[in-house]
């Protein structure tokens, strides 16, 4: 009978499950795995709250639910004692991007099946394998659907540092990638302390965001961003912003494509994240004249599902409107 994963293990235990878990996650194709303490995390707790006061979270009245369990996952599974923090990258290969100079662009996340279903399907993958090779372990599942606070326990587990984007940054990795949890009532040897920023007097992100969203940085105004704009908002998107989305229809990569650190990205090997064959270099007239059968075609079982149908085409249009257009989007 495997030793009991609840019960506190000597360190040479924890650190020999911890390496287990690592292997497993490396063999489902996780580029990353870290490993935390659960815990309070208490560096959050201002920060979430200052700007939730705020109200930088705009209309996503969800990320003010559940604000206990944000911040302290033994809130979400009974007796949690780690935190797996894994990382999947989606950066497209050349062939399958847009090109520099798409009138009508979409985020790169977005251009293959839902991370969430494929994200899933690798997380209980692993969490099987786990139980099966240690023991009865209890814990869930996260992707991005539930009051997790992903990059900060990446972070507090050493795979990146919040970049001034508000993304996660990784050393000769970048920020290509999407974050999920297996929250475990298993002991593990934790990862030992986080990384310094790295960002240096770099503000490009900064300066490029076409909104001003970045403008205080570390923190995101999701009220100006343009993924919120285009995918969260579902009311249409203020006129205020015309001239200003630079063809950004769902989502938006700037803030990522101008890091100097994401000259080390390199193409994931996902088939998940492939796009349909006609994406990449669909004709503007295809986007502004898109038939529900065109969008079924291209964005099925995609993360653009979210945003539907009438909200893309209301943001194609949208994000070719020049300055001198406000007030004419209503």
């Amino acid at each position: 009978m495997p030793h009991s994963p609840q019960l506190p293990g000597a360190p040479a235990e924890r650190a020999r499950r911890a390496a287990l878990v690592k292997g497993w996650a490396a063999e489902l194709g996780f580029m990353r795995c870290g490993i935390s303490e659960a815990g309070f995390l208490e560096e959050e707790a201002p920060r979430l709250e200052s700007w939730l006061n705020r109200n930088l979270h705009g209309r996503m009245g969800y990320m003010a639910n559940h604000f206990d369990k944000r911040l302290d996952p033994r809130r979400l599974v009974d007796g949690a004692r780690s935190v797996v923090s894994l990382l999947l990258n989606y950066y497209p290969p050349p062939e399958d991007q847009q090109p520099d100079g798409a009138a009508v662009k979409i985020s790169k996340y977005a251009y293959g099946r839902d991370y969430h279903f494929v994200i899933k399907d690798k997380l209980h993958a692993l969490l099987t394998r786990i139980r099966a090779e240690i023991g009865e372990v209890g814990g869930r599942a996260f992707v991005d659907s539930a009051p997790v606070l992903d990059k900060a326990w990446a972070k507090k587990a050493g795979l990146g540092w919040m970049g001034r984007s508000t993304n996660l940054i990784t050393p000769r990795v970048g920020s290509y990638y999407f974050i999920a949890e297996l929250i475990l009532d298993l002991e593990m040897q934790p990862d030992a302390g986080e990384l310094p920023d790295y960002c240096g007097s770099c503000t490009r992100c900064v300066d490029a965001c076409p909104t001003g969203a970045l403008d205080t940085p570390y923190e995101v105004d999701a009220t100006k961003c343009i993924s919120y704009l285009t995918i969260e908002l579902r009311d249409r998107i203020p006129a205020e912003f015309a001239g200003q989305l630079q063809g950004w229809a769902f989502g938006c990569d700037v803030c990522q494509d101008v890091c100097p650190w994401n000259r080390f990205a390199r193409p994931h090997q996902e088939p998940a994240f492939k796009p349909h064959a006609l994406l990449p270099e669909l004709p503007a007239s295809d986007w502004h004249e898109m038939t529900r059968e065109l969008f079924t075609t291209l964005f099925r079982d995609s993360p653009v599902q979210r945003a539907g149908y009438d909200k893309l085409r209301d943001s194609v249009h949208f994000s070719q409107l020049p300055p001198e257009s406000q007030g004419s989007a209503d």
